[in-house]
């Protein structure tokens, strides 16, 4: 089957047209092969080897322009979520654009550095930052760090007692808004680790502007992931506008920008995602009367749909009246099937014409819970043929571990019809490297 029309017979699944997930990809068929830009995805699965995630340079461009347009009435800054893929080359592609950086430790800080972001253009936020990870962040001079609750702000304020320069402080708001999302997902309603509650906001605000060492600059939010309905923006940006308005009566007229995090969602299966121009719409008429600038935080958006994890089938098999497609991409290559229940598309990399037949696609790994897709119409693909489990570029490899003592999969970045290995396939050696067997004289 090609690139048309795919019945999916999972339970409560419909119908949905495959042509759009190729387009968000930029992915096409070329005399039945799988073609990312102007590569034949086969000649990566045969030389690099299975599993690999394979990102797309002009799919990351490409959103990354379209959002930027779409805010351009509005004074803004896009900063890169580096959580969603924080692999060197990604983030480099990002860079040349013009984006800033949303980390949320000092190894996402250093990567991003190392990337060739300026410290200035990064925003550091997180729930549970170190003192260290503070320290280090006031050094190098981020541009401002999103406090999340009193007592981080308690720590930064002794930080920055003894920091070279003044620091320039966001205050991340729970605005107690509910998103409708995945609930391991959804950041921005009441009652979870996320965020100042909107009741501490204003004295959190006081203290910041007491402080000779601090300065509150950004009023920020993030509502969750994934987001497909514009009302939770409009809600969380309104709550932000009341808080700002609290803070400026009280004498602090110091906030320069309103950071309203990310989440837009994309297309995994026959979603409808917001466009940036949907978003605009609802955002603009709120926020461009302020005059600040707006920071928004965009992963999933921009790199989601670029990225696939090919993989090969190492075995057919026949249990309990069912059918298993085992394949050699695990659990702990790509976990959001088994942590989150998500949906990946799943599509050969070389059409063959074959009859479909209902399967489990799962890995290697020693746990029930290591699937690819549970009761998936697919083709008859044999052992040593490959597949590709589509909008894997955000929270994949991420996400991945060494679980079984798996070496973590190769990276690959595709730009035009240029490829190269990005990341090398992690070998058993790397592992254990640094492990001493015998720490104790004998």
């Amino acid at each position: 089957m090609g690139e048309g029309v795919l019945t999916v017979t999972e339970a409560g699944r419909s119908n949905f047209d495959r042509r759009a997930l190729f387009d968000d990809g930029g992915l096409g068929r070329r005399d039945g092969a799988l073609m990312m830009g102007g590569v034949r995805l086969t000649d990566i699965a045969e030389q690099v080897g299975t599993p690999t995630f394979v990102y797309n340079a002009d799919s990351i461009r490409a959103r990354y322009r379209a959002l930027d347009a779409a805010l351009a009435p509005m004074p803004h800054r896009i900063c890169f979520a580096v959580k969603a893929n924080s692999n060197l080359a990604v983030l480099r592609v990002l860079r040349d654009l013009g984006a800033g950086a949303d980390i949320v430790s000092v190894g996402e800080l250093r990567r991003a550095l190392a990337a060739g972001f300026d410290a200035a253009s990064i925003v550091f936020s997180g729930v549970g930052k170190t003192v260290g990870e503070l320290e280090t962040a006031a050094a190098l001079g981020v541009g401002h760090i999103n406090v999340e609750s009193i007592e981080e702000l308690d720590l930064l304020m002794q930080v920055a007692s003894k920091a070279p320069n003044r620091i320039e402080v966001g205050i991340r708001v729970n605005p107690a808004v509910t998103a409708d999302t995945h609930p391991y997902i959804s950041t921005g309603q009441g009652g979870i680790k996320f965020g100042v509650p909107t009741d501490r906001v204003l004295e959190a605000a006081r203290r910041i502007s007491e402080h000779p060492h601090l300065e509150l600059g950004v009023l920020a939010m993030h509502l969750g992931s994934q987001l497909l309905d514009p009302r939770p923006y409009r809600e969380g940006i309104e709550r932000l506008l009341g808080l700002l308005a609290q803070i400026r009566a009280a004498g602090i007229g110091s906030i320069r920008a309103l950071d309203i995090g990310g989440g837009l969602g994309i297309r995994y299966r026959d979603e409808a995602p917001l466009s940036p121009e949907q978003l605009a719409e609802v955002i603009t008429p709120l926020l461009g009367p302020t005059g600040l600038r707006i920071l928004l935080e965009p992963g999933r958006y921009l790199v989601g749909s670029a990225g696939v994890l090919l993989t090969s089938v190492l075995y057919r098999k026949h249990s309990g009246g069912k059918e298993f497609m085992i394949v050699d991409a695990g659990m702990n290559d790509l976990v959001r099937p088994s942590h989150y229940q998500a949906y990946h598309d799943i599509v050969e990399l070389e059409e063959r014409g074959r009859p479909e037949s209902t399967v489990d696609v799962v890995g290697p790994v020693c746990e029930t819970g290591d699937f690819m897709a549970l009761g998936r119409s697919l083709p008859g693909l044999v052992a040593g043929e490959h597949l590709a489990l589509l909008g894997a570029g955000a929270y994949g490899f991420v996400m991945s571990s060494n679980y079984n003592s798996r070496g973590r999969a190769a990276e690959v970045l595709v730009d035009g019809a240029r490829w190269a290995t990005v990341r090398p396939r992690e070998t058993a050696e790397e592992l254990y490297r640094s492990e001493i067997a015998a720490p104790f004289p004998q």
